[in-house]
């Protein structure tokens, strides 16, 4: 152990130490100091280096978390979480930070582990990336050290496509950050997904505010107003089909926790409302965008148009909605034609149904 951390702990125990399992205080010439393992030793403070080293991991780690971890609360909060820290004894967090203890935030993978003097290093990769290699899987990844690489690998999908959500469930597989220190991993994550750390934390101390969407929309203007004339009276169902579509998990990470108002929840069917790591504490500016468009063509009049269409076409227009928007369309076999949103299925049903100018059934669409 390092004579700074012996140094640093016996200037502590001057005042006082209650930390993880151990408690250190001075008495009179003499240091006494107590573990949560039952054990208790009382020496003269000359002696004192030599108990400590008898506690090592006990001292080890309250320098870590008093001397290398940030110090910012949310930050402090959120390493301690990643490793157990309050839920999971020091020996027995040593014994696992030594072989890498993995958690995942979103679809990030960390992984911590210890180094000498008890301090940490930690590893950062994409889950499904970390799964292959826990599978024992060689991967080729691409290694960066600065955190902040992180911006330009969130902003595109595997396909190369923008991200406008940070938090939908679409972040590109292939990269790794293999040593980065506390500050670092934190910074990482938050590149990754902005204020995510910080609104875990506010909600852990009951401190979370929600800005729901009345008061939200109450806040737009410019072309962004037209929101506002979306209201949830009786018979109108907006803002369910906005928080359906958007706020699903299979299109965002976060857990929704705006409702309505304040005393209106939400339709939760659909939502994600009680999973994920994160909350969500307002309508975010891709829901607010997507519900000025919606409200736009809401706006318009229902018209009747009449279709032929088999019993199986039917089924198939609904399948391949379905696909859509449930993003399985790149999943749909080419060989397998029972799958209504088959390509080659979708197309025949074009060639049958569709004129020559694109219009289904050969019925114009009213303007």
């Amino acid at each position: 152990m390092d004579e700074s951390h012996v140094e640093a702990f016996a200037d502590a125990a001057s005042d006082g130490v209650a930390f993880d399992g151990i408690e250190a205080r001075v008495e009179g010439d003499s240091y006494a100091v107590e573990a949560a393992d039952g054990s208790a030793t009382v020496v003269a403070t000359e002696e004192f280096a030599d108990v400590a080293a008898e506690y090592d991991e006990y001292v080890t780690n309250w320098y870590f978390w008093h001397a290398t971890a940030p110090q910012a609360q949310a930050r402090w909060a959120f390493l301690r979480w990643v490793e157990g820290a309050d839920s999971t004894p020091v020996p027995e967090r040593y014994d696992r930070l030594r072989e890498g203890l993995t958690t995942t935030w979103g679809q990030l993978a960390i992984t911590v582990s210890l180094t000498g003097g008890g301090d940490r290093v930690y590893e950062l990769r994409h889950e499904d990336d970390q799964a292959e290699i826990d599978r024992g899987e060689a991967l080729a990844l691409d290694t960066y050290e600065d955190p902040l690489d992180a911006r330009e690998l969130a902003k595109h999908d595997d396909d190369g496509q923008y991200r406008p959500l940070k938090t939908a469930p679409t972040l590109q597989t292939g990269w790794e950050f293999a040593a980065l220190g506390p500050a670092d991993l934190v910074e990482a994550v938050h590149a990754f997904y902005p204020a995510t750390v910080q609104n875990w934390y506010r909600e852990r101390e009951g401190e979370f505010d929600v800005n729901h969407w009345h008061e939200t929309v109450e806040r737009q203007t410019g072309i962004y107003g037209v929101v506002q004339t979306w209201d949830r009276g009786e018979g109108h169902e907006h803002v369910d089909w906005v928080a359906e579509a958007c706020c699903d998990d299979s299109q965002c990470l976060k857990r929704r926790e705006w409702e309505y108002d304040e005393e209106t929840a939400l339709d939760p069917g659909g939502n994600q409302t009680d999973e994920g790591e994160f909350p969500c504490r307002e309508p975010c500016s891709l829901v607010i965008s997507a519900a000025r468009k919606w409200t736009k063509l809401e706006g318009e009049e229902s018209r009747t148009y009449e279709f032929e269409l088999t019993p199986s076409e039917k089924e198939q227009v609904e399948e391949i909605i379905d696909a859509v928007a449930d993003g399985r369309t790149a999943d749909v076999r080419e060989a397998d034609i029972y799958d209504g949103a088959n390509r080659y299925r979708t197309r025949f049903l074009r060639a049958k149904r569709f004129d020559d100018e694109g219009n289904l059934s050969g019925i114009e669409t009213d303007d």
